[in-house]
């Protein structure tokens, strides 16, 4: 896939510079040691107009990220909201994937940053997933102890494992891998949050576990709108294997129905679950087809 060409544009450190004319410093922990924080956002085209879904918790959480890993965060994020807005319009975006990057500066040494950098990408990517309902399979691979690294932020340096997992999966032919937690507990997809269905009732595992997705908590809100009863608990592979139906969720992902993990095939239609119902409700949503702002 081509993320930029000769006319794309990025906002670079206070400027909106040409992707292909940007240069990198290759003397960076960033690079080097995957020293960095990010995030992940999504524009939709909607009657208002352009709009961010969630543009305010999505920079805070990286403004968090950076002060979990001691990187310097000098920036205002209203600036930086606004300054996203005009880049999504000097790319002629009116829907896009939006990526914020901070890096370090040059520093060779294993110690806390003492500068960084922003950089601000866009440009046209459908649901990371895609929209067909999904073949998932358990990963041998775990996701990190809460007490090995800060799995709450969302650093680059951390999404190695996902990286190795979502590869491993698709070799074996499936579509997406789940990560079990020190435990042996299910905790999530590689970049994503899982919930099941049992019994009319949705379940999640715990914040302790997984990574606290914007999205997760837009699901878990749409529930109580709802009077969906969403349980938070350890999940096992059996409850995984036998629940009525899953789903995954996350801001590039959105919300995609599983088919079958492990080669067990759900048996519930998936129009009838309550993850389709969520699925329509959070288009809806982002697209401000509704009223919005009772939920967030």
């Amino acid at each position: 896939m081509q993320y930029y060409n000769q006319d794309t544009y990025i906002y670079l450190n206070g400027d909106f510079v040409k992707a292909a004319e940007a240069g990198a410093d290759l003397f960076g922990q960033s690079l080097h040691y995957g020293y960095g924080a990010f995030e992940g956002l999504r524009a939709y085209s909607t009657h208002h107009g352009t709009r961010i879904f969630k543009a305010e918790e999505h920079f805070d959480r990286l403004k968090r990220s950076c002060e979990a890993i001691n990187l310097p965060y000098v920036w205002d994020n209203k600036q930086l909201i606004a300054r996203t807005y005009e880049l999504l319009e000097a790319n002629n975006l009116r829907a896009a994937y939006i990526r914020p990057l901070i890096f370090s500066g040059s520093n060779m040494h294993l110690t806390s940053a003492t500068s960084s950098n922003i950089l601000i990408a866009a440009w046209e990517w459908g649901p990371y997933l895609g929209q067909n309902l999904l073949r998932v399979c358990t990963s041998s691979i775990q996701r990190p102890n809460p007490k090995s690294s800060r799995i709450d932020a969302k650093v680059s340096g951390q999404y190695i494992h996902a990286i190795l997992a979502s590869s491993d999966a698709i070799k074996q032919g499936f579509d997406e891998a789940l990560l079990l937690d020190q435990d042996g507990f299910i905790a999530q997809a590689a970049s994503e949050n899982l919930f099941i269905e049992r019994d009319f009732k949705l379940y999640t595992p715990p914040l302790n576990k997984v990574f606290p997705g914007i999205t997760r908590q837009t699901v878990i809100d749409l529930c109580r709108e709802l009077h969906i009863d969403i349980i938070e608990k350890n999940l096992s592979i059996d409850d995984v294997l036998h629940a009525d139906s899953a789903f995954l969720s996350g801001t590039a992902a959105e919300i995609i129905g599983i088919k079958e993990v492990d080669g067990v095939i759900y048996k519930e239609d998936w129009e009838h679950t309550i993850g389709a119902s969520i699925q329509r409700k959070y288009k809806k949503l982002v697209l401000e087809e509704e009223n919005y702002e009772v939920i967030i």
